[in-house]
Order: structure tokens, then sequence, then C-alpha cells
């Protein structure tokens, strides 16, 4: 009886890549390193542990340096080295860069935070959350069947929960991990249930056997099919804050600590719109008939909700500067749905899936400059209301121009050209897919969201109010500031750096 035993056994083995799966797991090792540091490192010594965090992302990111000349896949299926769970192809290097280069720069804010939050933040288990996230946020795009997209999705979720609870006897702070919490296990919930309705029909986790399997299913199952196909949508439109999923955006943002904020509306986004390609495009595209004017009339309701969420922010209200970069992060959410919801009509999906892509790089660079100089007039002004940045220019010159090109990338404005550039891609997208309605909406929202970005803008340079006061520039945040910069900045002078990354090499 043992000798057909072991042939049985060794068709079970796996051969692993480390090479492929070696950025999240340095940033899981990390993260567990720095957990057991923390027991035996001495309160005044703390620091080491954020500085240890830093470096362990800065060397994940270096790891997808090797993996550039070619795609691989490990955790294949033995009978089948085509199925694989895990494969690192151009659009999971790309998205892993900005999973990692994003958290990294939150990082970078989180090192001064602590210092200045005086121990109301626990560093130890702050540094251990944000490395936890960041590991499963990286592993996500890799991800090649339904149940490692699930682990990966919640590996990144469920330590962002504590993050944005973490601060001592903060009931704003409570209220927003709270609110976060519940929106997103109903999220989880509802896209088990949708995934496994797609199981049962397929019987087959691995996306692109579903793909194959889904067009061929019974008659009896296929309405569980598609019910199966929606359910999974509506849950992961929750991860993407796609209306009228996104309540829980502007009070979670405010509550968490701002390196946390930062980081949510990022990489919180690259993960929702990364599990969501993978989903649509890869698993269901006989389904483009479901998904296609779904996303599409979430991407017009979330851009318009955004957008017009942000223009109702009052200067004077405090944290309305947080606020309004929570309302407009919404509405750059329905920018990005856009070309994914374009690739459903379009002959050539990749290069509407490469549209989102591109996006996603401009938006997640100049989003977190934006937050970084938050996160430095955040440190003299607790309220960080818009009307506190009025006269910046005139006590932090560098910083005002840096926010100024921020938010004119934004907008879409030169010398912000990266943000131009960006719009007209995802624009084209629509167009070429024949859904000049919502190229229409997105046009329209641009112009709402110009007034709001212009307004902020134009307040920068704008007299003081009294003494113009000072605002001291710490290493760490001045590092986050002047990364963001001179990447926005050198996109903006060659933009044609961007078209690289429409081809995702996805398919």
């Amino acid at each position: 009886m043992s000798s057909p035993a072991q042939p049985l056994a060794a068709s079970l083995v796996q051969s692993v890549d480390w090479l492929a799966i070696a950025p999240p797991t340095i940033v899981a090792v990390v993260g567990l390193v720095v957990l057991v540091a923390d027991l035996f490192v001495a309160e005044h010594r703390k620091a080491l542990l954020g500085w240890t965090s830093v470096a362990g992302l800065a060397a994940a990111t270096a790891m997808l340096l090797p993996l550039l000349d070619g795609d691989r896949s490990t955790f294949c299926l033995t009978g089948d080295a085509a199925v694989c769970s895990y494969t690192a192809d151009r659009f999971t290097l790309v998205l892993q860069f900005l999973v990692l280069g994003g958290a990294l720069l939150a990082a970078l804010l989180s090192v001064t935070a602590l210092k200045d939050a005086r121990k109301e933040l626990p560093e130890g288990e702050y540094w251990f959350l944000l490395l936890s996230s960041a590991a499963g946020a990286a592993l996500l795009p890799a991800s090649r069947d339904l149940a490692t997209l699930i682990v990966a999705l919640e590996v990144a979720s469920l330590p962002a929960f504590a993050l944005v609870g973490l601060k001592y006897g903060d009931r704003k702070s409570s209220e927003a991990a709270l609110k976060f919490f519940l929106s997103s296990v109903t999220a989880t919930a509802v896209s088990l249930m949708g995934i496994s309705f797609v199981y049962a029909t397929t019987g087959t986790l691995y996306l692109t056997q579903v793909a194959d399997r889904i067009q061929n299913v019974d008659g009896q199952f296929h309405t569980l099919a598609q019910t199966g196909v929606v359910l999974t949508l509506v849950g992961f439109a929750f991860k993407t804050a796609a209306v009228p999923f996104h309540f829980w955006v502007p009070d979670t943002y405010v509550g968490a600590p701002l390196p946390i904020a930062a980081y949510l509306s990022v990489i919180g986004k690259a993960v929702g719109f990364s599990g969501l390609i993978l989903v649509t495009v890869v698993a269901l595209p006989s389904y483009a008939d479901v998904w296609g004017p779904a996303l599409a009339a979430l991407a017009a309701l979330t851009m318009t909700v955004g957008n017009t969420g942000a223009l109702r922010q009052q200067a004077t209200r405090a944290y309305s500067a947080v606020r309004l970069l929570a309302w407009s992060s919404v509405g750059q959410a329905g920018y990005l749905l856009v070309p994914i919801a374009a690739a459903a009509y379009s002959g050539d999906a990749e290069k509407s899936i490469g549209s989102t892509v591109a996006y996603a790089l401009m938006y997640g660079a100049v989003n977190l400059g934006a937050f970084a100089v938050a996160a430095l007039v955040g440190r003299t002004k607790v309220l960080n209301r818009v009307a506190d940045y009025r006269g910046l220019y005139a006590s932090s010159p560098l910083a005002a121009l840096i926010l100024a090109f921020f938010l004119l990338c934004l907008a879409g404005l030169p010398p912000g050209i990266i943000g131009l550039f960006a719009k007209v891609t995802v624009f084209s997208a629509a167009v070429d897919a024949g859904l000049g309605w919502l190229a229409v909406v997105m046009a329209v929202n641009v112009v709402i969201a110009l007034f709001y970005y212009l307004q902020w803008t134009a307040l920068l340079f704008r007299a003081p109010e009294g003494e113009p006061e000072k605002h001291r520039l710490p290493g760490p945040v001045t590092a986050a500031i002047a990364l963001t910069g001179v990447i926005g900045i050198a996109l903006s002078g060659a933009p044609q750096l961007v078209l690289r990354f429409t081809d995702t090499g996805l398919f």
C-alpha cells in the first residue's frame, strides 16, 4: 500500500519560487521581527522599530527589481503548470510597487506622527499592524485564485481596522474604527457568499479555470452563477469606496492617525481595484454584460457624489482639509472605475485596464504627497481646517508650492501635466469603448473638482491672518514630501513614462 501513496504524496507537493514571493514575504517577516523586538527594546529606543519597518519596506520594494526580467508563477497545480495561485507578471509588479512604495511613504509619515503622539499610540503594535496590512496588500495583486484573493484582502483589511482605532482614549478614533469595521465585514460577507456561488457552479477557485467553466454552466445553475457575480461585485465595491458603499470614508479618515488616512486613501484603493480587476476581467470576462453596465453606473455615481461632497466642505469646519481629501478620494475612485467598466465594451481590455493602473500610479504619488503636507500643517494646526492653510506660502514656501502642485495634478491642470495626462487616458478609454455618456459625466465632474482644488490652491498664497507661523520640517516628513514631489514632477516632465504601464501583461 505504501508505493501508491508515495506518488500521490509527491503529486501534492508544490514548488515554491522564493524570489517571486519575496516582496510580501519580506514585509511579513519584518512585521514579526518588530512585534517580537518590541518586547525587548527599551522605551526610549522604540524609534528603532519605526526605522526597521521603513528599512523592511524599502528592501521589499527593491526586491521588485529582479522580477522585471519576466513573468514568474508559483504554487501551481502539479498536473497543470499553467494554473497557479501566485503570479508575478507586469500587472502584479506595478501594483506591488504602488502598494509597497505607498506603505513606505506612510511609514515615513508615521515615524514623526508616533513621536508627536507622546505614547498615545503603542509603537510596537502600530508597526506590526501596518506591516501586516502592507504584506496582505502586496499579496493581493499576485493572487490568481479566489481563496488567496480573499485571504489577501482580509490580511490587508483587518489590521487597518485596528490602526484606525489604535489611539488611546480617542472617541473619534474608536467611532471611525467601528464604522470602518462594520462596513468592511459586511463587504467581506457579501464577497464570500458571491464567491461560494461561483465555486458551486464551476467547481474551481482558480481564476483562469473559472473563466473557462462559467461559460458552460448548466442551465439550472445559471441564475446561481449570475447571483454570485453580482454579490462578488458588491463586495469589492465596498472595498473601493464606490457609492453607495462610501459612507465610512470621511469619518474614518478624520478619526484615523493622518498617516493611516493617507495609507487607506492609496493602498486601500489599490487593494480594492486590483481585486476588482482580477475578478471581473480575468475570472468573469464572459459576464461582461453584467459587470460592465454595473461598474459604469457605479463610476458615474461615485465621481459625482465624491466631488459634490468635496465641494460642500466649509473651510472653517474642524478637520475640513482631511474631509475634503476624503471626499476627493471618493471622486477619484469614480475615475478609476471608468476604464474597468470600459474593459467590458472594449476590444482591447488590456489597454483599458492599463489606463486604470496608470491613473492609480499618478493618484498614489500625488495624494500621498497632499497628505504629507497635511501632516506637516497638522503638527501646529490640530484641527487641520482648510482655512489653516491660508498664507502657507508666507511661512513655508516650499510646502505651499508642493501642495499647490499636488492639487493642480489632482485637478488635471498645468503644471501638473501628469494629472491631465492620466485623466485624458481614462477619458479616451471611455470614448474608445463607446461609453460617450460616461465620458461626458467625467468631463462635468472634472470641472466641478476644479472649483474646490483651485479654491484651496489660491488660499495658500493669500495674505496670512496675523503673524505667519513657521512649520518646522521633520526629516521623515520632508523625505515623504520630497519623494512624492520628485515623482510628480518627473512624471509631469515625461508623461510618456506612464504609457509603459498601459501594457499590463495580464492576459
